[in-house]
């Protein structure tokens, strides 16, 4: 009898410490915060759906509607090039200054300059024996969010004007800006032993020049191709989008009258959801119908911009393994939110699904106080959204689509005149 007993007492453990598992997961469970409907309103399930919390990155998803209901889906933004002195197309040299004139382009990445150096380099341009000028509103790769950003117009044209000058000179290019370029040529077909180059001479300083001429437009991706490469790396640069447009006071207040909400159902400090925001369940939810139907009015769908699970880059599928899978990849659109310290932590899960009978329900599941522990709450968010896909009657799967694209992929740069440029 003793014997047995070695192997029972450790048995009878081991079913202890698995119940007070499971006890602890469906206590935790209980604690999430959530809502979804269908898109006609029609509420499937909904706890605690008008506590406010976090939101975190899903405020992404305001700012992406903010932008396309403001310029459009077919608006590019703009970035002019000009130069200002004397220039010899014999020698490739202009006595003078090159001038860029920023219009806001928050996704504009050595790539682009790239082309731009190209099309210089394709009329004759290859040295300036002065100046750098740097205006408007320019960015050159990323700050990531309003933490690292500058702000001050005058150093965010030093420091912009610098990165640019070097990415225009392979002599001064970083191992990561050769790897890009070895990149691009891939892409587009060039001679990696041949990269365009514009040597500048002199320093960088901020302002436009008198009498300069415009002479070459950079034309980034159209907006949806640049919100989804924001929206699916979660990239708090987008913030640059807000700026533009007026900022976070401007961004909730726009949510507010789009949404048709109260001014307690949405409180908003940054466009990207760093530092202290709040929204609700069944808020969120409102706007996911709004983004949703926003969307289609421009022929869009929400897996056209924001990432889906299994099929696009990120983190996603590693938070969400059993979405990603065979059963379920493609089939859901979503925007993740998470903080790790500010209000305690935070994980946030909202996003789309269809049904087989082409019904669309909209979700929003969140995690207040998650602290550092993120995937044990994904885990039971994904718990949750597999039960709501199966309440739901299902998920319908589509084909994954396209490779997310560079910030070149459908960019232009191309020769202008005075008139057209400005």
């Amino acid at each position: 009898m003793r014997c047995k007993r070695k192997h029972v007492v450790p048995a009878l453990a081991a079913a202890l410490t698995i119940l007070v598992a499971v006890s602890g997961m469906a206590a935790d469970r209980d604690r999430l915060l959530y809502h979804a409907e269908t898109l006609d309103g029609t509420v499937l399930s909904s706890h605690g759906a008008d506590v406010l919390f976090n939101p975190a990155s899903v405020v992404k998803v305001g700012t992406s509607l903010w932008a396309l209901d403001r310029y459009g889906p077919e608006y590019r933004f703009r970035t002019v090039f000009g130069v200002e002195g004397s220039w010899s197309k014999a020698s490739g040299q202009l006595d003078g200054e090159l001038v860029v004139e920023g219009w806001g382009d928050p996704d504009f990445q050595v790539e682009n300059v790239f082309l731009v150096a190209q099309r210089l380099n394709q009329i004759g341009l290859k040295k300036v024996n002065g100046s750098l000028r740097v205006d408007g509103v320019f960015w050159l790769g990323w700050e990531n969010g309003v933490e690292r950003r500058v702000v001050a117009p005058r150093d965010r044209a030093n420091l912009m004007g610098r990165r640019l000058r070097a990415a225009l000179d392979p002599r001064r290019w970083s191992t990561t800006t050769r790897a890009s370029w070895e990149a691009f040529c891939t892409r587009r077909g060039c001679d990696p032993a041949d990269p365009p180059r514009v040597e500048i001479v002199g320093p960088v300083r901020p302002g436009l020049p008198d009498g300069w001429s415009p002479i070459v437009l950079h034309l980034s991706n159209p907006l949806p191709v640049v919100l989804r490469r924001f929206d699916v790396y979660s990239n708090n640069d987008i913030v640059r989008i807000a700026e533009v447009l007026g900022g976070p006071d401007a961004l909730e207040e726009f949510l507010e009258r789009r949404l048709q909400v109260t001014s307690d159902a949405v409180d908003i400090s940054t466009a990207s959801g760093e530092r202290r925001n709040r929204i609700t369940a069944r808020t969120a939810v409102i706007l996911l119908r709004v983004f949703a139907e926003s969307l289609a009015g421009f022929g869009l769908s929400p897996q056209d911009v924001l990432p889906v699970i299994g099929c696009d880059p990120g983190s996603t599928k590693r938070k969400f393994p059993r979405l990603a899978g065979p059963q379920h990849v493609g089939s859901i659109a979503v925007k993740t939110g998470t903080l790790t310290t500010t209000d305690g932590g935070v994980a946030v899960l909202a996003g789309y699904f269809q049904t087989p009978k082409s019904e669309l329900v909209l979700f929003c599941v969140a995690a207040p106080g998650s602290g550092q522990q993120e995937l044990h709450w994904r885990s039971l968010q994904q718990a949750w959204l597999l039960d709501l896909v199966e309440q739901a009657g299902g998920a319908a799967q589509r084909p994954c689509g396209p490779d997310l694209p560079f910030s070149d992929t459908f960019a232009e740069a191309d020769w202008v005149t005075p008139w057209t440029a400005r």
